[in-house]
């Protein structure tokens, strides 16, 4: 959903993309390497940050190894986050057992086209990546019950709001918050950073707020054309109430995020603090504009098909129009490195 980091000009800040593309492409190949190809499309560029997370707590970068050339980056190598990084395998396992989740909360919806053999292959494809995140995290010390646990509540309140309504919209998102939390909070372990998951804990929380709510302001008017259920609808949660609760939900993860003592955290302000806000614009502007089937967070799809092609919009800003090109860091504090010059921007 968060993506689309945005920030720097025309031919971007190369540190800062190759730093992205790096958690990016290890978290598809840690996929790959853990589950087999087709959990690559479990990919999700907001489980990346999990592996960002980790890198940025610890003292040196997360091991890296180049990867051979991919028709999804144009058949060019890249140096990549390596699968032994403990925060690429949490991410792995994140992602497999929400990709699981989502898979088994579209059966639930009646979001199965095809017919019943379809939605049967999509609860064995489930189990497999709910089994393989599993596997993976119990490599990292994480358990994902806890995921999977989150999964069946959201389920289950889904259900209830339906029959029997009363809920307020932040019981709902309350599962997801919880599960993100989790996750967040792991990557202080992996870093050997103990007091940073309380903090992180709560960062999570807030985030996976936001994720939530946005989902369900992109998804609501394809939500309501397919009959399926959306959290802002069923609690007649208006759009001026979800962007209030984000906004609030995204001064408490700055704050969150202030507490956390990280080694490196320009990645992680960038996106957890920049990335989110424009997130947040985007969804609340011009949600009505965007295509139903590509916006969700099936962001794996995406990354299979378009990876490697697709860049990042800090490629195709407005540099060219103001005749330059450097960094664009709107709403970073940019004290501590003036600027650009801790990214090698040339700016």
């Amino acid at each position: 959903m968060f993506g689309i980091i945005r920030p720097c000009g025309e031919h971007g800040c190369p540190s800062l993309r190759a730093a992205w593309r790096a958690h990016l492409c290890g978290l598809c190949l840690t996929l790959r390497d853990g589950q087999g190809q087709a959990a690559r499309l479990a990919t999700n560029y907001d489980t990346l940050i999990i592996s960002v997370l980790a890198e940025a707590q610890l003292g040196s970068a997360a091991p890296r190894r180049t990867a051979g050339p991919c028709a999804l980056r144009g058949f060019r190598a890249a140096e990549v986050v390596d699968a032994r990084a403990s925060g690429a395998r949490l991410a792995a396992a994140v992602s497999l057992a929400l990709g699981a989740g989502k898979l088994r909360d579209q059966v639930a919806d009646g979001d199965t086209d095809l017919g019943a053999a379809f939605g049967a292959a999509r609860r064995r494809l489930a189990a497999r990546w709910e089994a393989g995140g599993a596997r993976l995290g119990a490599g990292v010390g994480f358990d994902t019950a806890v995921l999977v646990a989150t999964v069946d509540r959201q389920l289950d309140l889904e259900r209830r709001a339906v029959s029997h309504g009363g809920q307020g919209v932040l019981e709902l998102t309350a599962p997801t918050e919880e599960a993100v939390a989790a996750a967040f909070a792991h990557t202080a372990v992996l870093a050997g950073r103990p007091g940073n998951a309380a903090a992180l804990a709560e960062a999570g929380r807030f985030f996976g707020r936001i994720a939530h709510l946005l989902d369900a302001v992109e998804d609501r008017a394809d939500d309501a054309a397919r009959g399926a259920f959306n959290p802002l609808t069923v609690t007649g949660t208006g759009e001026r109430e979800a962007r209030r609760l984000c906004d609030d939900a995204a001064r408490g993860l700055a704050l969150a995020l202030r507490e956390v003592e990280f080694e490196e955290r320009h990645l992680v302000d960038t996106l957890l603090g920049t990335e989110v806000h424009r997130a947040m614009e985007r969804a609340f502007r011009a949600s009505y504009e965007r295509p139903g089937w590509i916006r969700k967070t099936g962001a794996g799809i995406l990354t299979v098909l378009t990876c490697g092609r697709w860049q990042p919009r800090w490629n195709r800003r407005d540099a060219r129009h103001r005749g330059r090109s450097g960094c664009d860091l709107s709403g970073l504090d940019c004290s501590c490195c003036d600027c650009c010059n801790c990214c090698d921007c040339s700016c």
